[in-house]
């Protein structure tokens, strides 16, 4: 069976080295020293010295908003996981949709503008498969409209632009350290915080509002990263550019091999930017060709995924105004498998399959 994504696992004997450290002091949560060396190891390699690594990649989309003290609007997109917009409705704000580009697939920032309201509060912009948002065009709107920037990034862990972390820009950023993502921990994220007050309100935040063993700043929820966790983000640290290498590869490969099917276009990818090669969507001409190479593929034992779909605003409890771009977007991309282990010879069945079916 050939998945849309595998996990990346080091050698099992170099996490129980790692985790043996843990083992042998007893402490298995609560910031032991793995995490701690982690979060060190990450700040270096990312360059952003504000970071919380916490217990998944959907409680610092929580945290921001919550600590930020959002109340209102918050415009965002709807191609994106459900989790950047459940995570608004979660912190009782109201999602504004914003239609995307079709090119970047990220957020059209020239419509931000107009849905603009006396209650919007924030824009919270997704790093779309790791593609970034236009972070100049939205921190203009944000500083003119005296507006809150909330990025997802999710898949952007190593992207960089213009020489930049892609965690740097807005006033927070996320990732997941999901076990499908590039860079994993099993399960987990972290948030990435410019302004020093507001790191200092979301830590407390995520160790429920603690000030030391008796006392407390305020209100916290449990957002920590154990140290079974860390101790695989440790394992898999060491790996991580041979890891982004490999995706290339096949990213590359798929390229090379898909640009002459007429029936197939890809997500274009911002100038200026070190790509992670974190997806490989490819988008369709219509929905039926994407349900005729999927059956196909499934058929042979491959199996890809609609991902984003549905667009967010035709969910039951996020029904807005019609986006139609995001919502043609959303039935006609696929994204085909890419993990560390998929052979080329693989790839190259998987692109016969396609082209041989449409």
């Amino acid at each position: 069976m050939i998945p849309v994504t595998k996990t990346f696992l080091p050698p099992q004997e170099e996490y129980q080295k790692i985790l043996k450290n843990a083992w042998d002091k007893g402490w298995i949560t609560n910031r032991g020293d793995l995490v701690l060396e982690l979060e060190r190891k990450l700040k270096s390699y990312l360059n952003s010295p504000n970071l919380i690594m916490t217990n998944n990649g959907t409680i610092p989309l929580q945290l921001a908003i919550k600590a930020m003290d959002l109340k209102g609007e918050i415009i965002t997109t709807p191609f994106s996981y459900i989790a950047s917009v459940s995570s608004i409705v979660w912190e009782n704000c109201t999602p504004i949709f914003v239609d995307i580009d079709e090119e970047f697939l990220t957020i059209n920032e020239s419509l931000i503008e107009s849905a603009i309201t006396s209650d919007t509060v924030a824009i919270l912009a997704v790093h779309v498969y790791g593609n970034p948002c236009n972070f100049d065009e939205i921190q203009r709107i944000a500083d003119k409209h005296s507006l809150k920037v909330i990025y997802d990034a999710a898949h952007a862990f190593g992207v960089a632009y213009k020489g930049e972390s892609i965690f740097n820009f807005g006033d927070v950023s996320t990732c997941s350290f999901h076990a499908t993502k590039l860079f994993h921990t099993g399960e987990g994220g972290a948030i990435f915080v410019k302004n020093k007050a507001l790191y200092d309100r979301i830590f407390y935040h995520h160790n429920f509002g603690h000030d030391g063993a008796e006392k407390f700043h305020g209100l916290g929820i449990n957002g920590k990263l154990s140290e079974l966790q860390a101790a695989m983000g440790l394992s898999v640290f060491p790996y991580i550019d041979d890891i982004i290498k490999k995706r290339k590869e096949i990213y590359n490969t798929y390229i090379d091999l898909l640009s002459k099917n007429p029936s197939i276009t890809f997500q274009k990818i911002r100038e200026d930017v070190d790509y992670n090669f974190a997806y490989f969507p490819v988008i369709f001409n219509n929905e039926e060709q994407l349900l005729k190479v999927k059956a196909v593929l499934q058929k042979n034992n491959i199996f890809p995924r609609r991902y984003f779909y549905p667009s967010l605003n035709t969910i039951n409890y996020l029904e807005g105004q019609k986006m139609p771009i995001s919502e043609r977007i959303a039935s006609r991309v696929l994204c085909l498998p890419l993990y560390v282990g998929l052979e080329l010879l693989d790839v190259k069945r998987i692109v016969k399959l396609i082209n041989n079916s449409i």
